[in-house]
């Protein structure tokens, strides 16, 4: 199986059938824990999380991604930086790196496990108290579930480009004439504008946007029981700041 980015698992679990809300609220209840008390315990516990998370869902070890070498370099480079400052600066900037790849796991987690298209109707299930504002609540969820949707058909289509480019003659690609930057921006824009007009022309023969947030979504059981874990989750890792801070 190759890299899975914003796609779902092919996976049947108990955290696959969980309603989407409840992975939505999940994680944002661990950022606001990693904001509120970003100590290395609060990290442990949501890594432990995670890596429990990932074997009840089933998610292969094929389905992370591979960063490429530079982007290792490149935190190697920072750690240098903040050597001359002492060992408490690397260890600070060591957490804060940690900090981020710890959101970006829980929210890769979030699309292995989860639909693209349970996501809008979630979110207009959260948002139903903004409805009474008048704000237009379903319209937010379309909007996110497309742009969901439309980023993995865009990172294929790179690699794509990215491939057909690497395939050019090394006399054309040396070439003062060669501009790669600019044509791959210009043909990911073109891209983009296609693949946006073939989804309105699919979304309008559906039935328009409203079909995309009036799907039946509600918890259940399971769900306030995995919110549980969660907040007592987010409870041991403050109790373990104060504790070991």
């Amino acid at each position: 199986m190759t890299t899975v980015v914003l796609r779902q698992v092919p996976r049947t679990s108990p955290i696959h059938r969980l309603w989407a809300g409840t992975k939505l609220i999940s994680v944002l209840l661990l950022s606001i824990l990693l904001v509120v008390a970003p100590s290395w315990p609060t990290i442990g516990v949501i890594v432990a999380l995670l890596v429990v998370t990932a074997i009840v869902a089933r998610v292969p070890p094929t389905a992370i991604p591979r960063p490429p070498i530079w982007i290792w370099g490149l935190f190697v480079i920072g750690a240098l930086i903040n050597a001359p400052l002492g060992f408490d600066a690397i260890l600070l900037f060591l957490r804060a790196t940690t900090f981020a790849f710890v959101l970006l796991g829980a929210s890769m987690m979030l699309g292995w496990t989860t639909s693209m298209s349970d996501i809008a109707p979630a979110v207009a299930v959260l948002g139903y108290p903004l409805k009474k504002m008048r704000l237009p609540v379903d319209e937010w969820a379309a909007t996110v579930a497309l742009c969901l949707r439309s980023l993995p058909l865009l990172i294929e289509e790179m690699r794509v480009m990215n491939a057909a480019r690497r395939l050019r003659p090394k006399s054309v690609l040396n070439s003062a004439a060669d501009n790669s930057i600019v044509d791959l921006v210009t043909a990911t824009m073109s891209i983009a504008i296609r693949r946006a007009t073939e989804m309105g022309e699919a979304i309008t023969a559906r039935g328009g946007t409203g079909q995309i947030t009036a799907y039946p979504s509600r918890p259940g059981m399971t769900d306030a029981i995995a919110l549980v874990v969660v907040a007592a989750c987010c409870a041991l890792g403050i109790v373990l700041t104060v504790m070991l801070g």
